[in-house]
């Protein structure tokens, strides 16, 4: 499967931003997918994921109440709204796909290419 993400910006802190990754290739729904980031100088770690339905979601405790992650299985697409957000929360943000519900990166198999958010105090 392919994943491209898309969304990431310049935002103030406190304001919001939604990112997308719009999947291709192998059915995408078959898939649990997940958000990283990793800001510079820092290990990747897991945002948020939710599984092959959408009925299932899981948070890092950094984001929860702030962020939320949805999908669309019928336009190949899943989301992540970030709203709040705060200068600590700078990354590139990459989606991916695996078989795993697991929040590890290393259980992903598919990788997006990343999109950026800058977040200014």
């Amino acid at each position: 499967v392919q994943l491209q993400a898309s969304g990431g910006g310049l935002v103030q802190a406190g304001g919001s931003l939604r990112l997308s990754c719009a999947g291709s290739g192998r059915t995408f729904s078959n898939y649990v997918v997940g958000w990283f980031r990793q800001a510079l100088g820092k290990e990747r770690e897991v945002v948020a994921f939710i599984s092959d339905s959408g009925r299932l979601t899981s948070y890092a405790d950094s984001v929860k109440g702030r962020f939320t992650i949805s999908r669309d299985n019928g336009k190949n697409t899943v989301y992540l709204q970030m709203n709040s957000l705060k200068p600590e929360d700078a990354a590139v943000y990459y989606c991916a796909a695996g078989t795993n519900w697991n929040s590890h990166y290393r259980y992903y198999d598919y990788w997006g290419q990343g999109t950026l958010v800058t977040v200014s105090s």
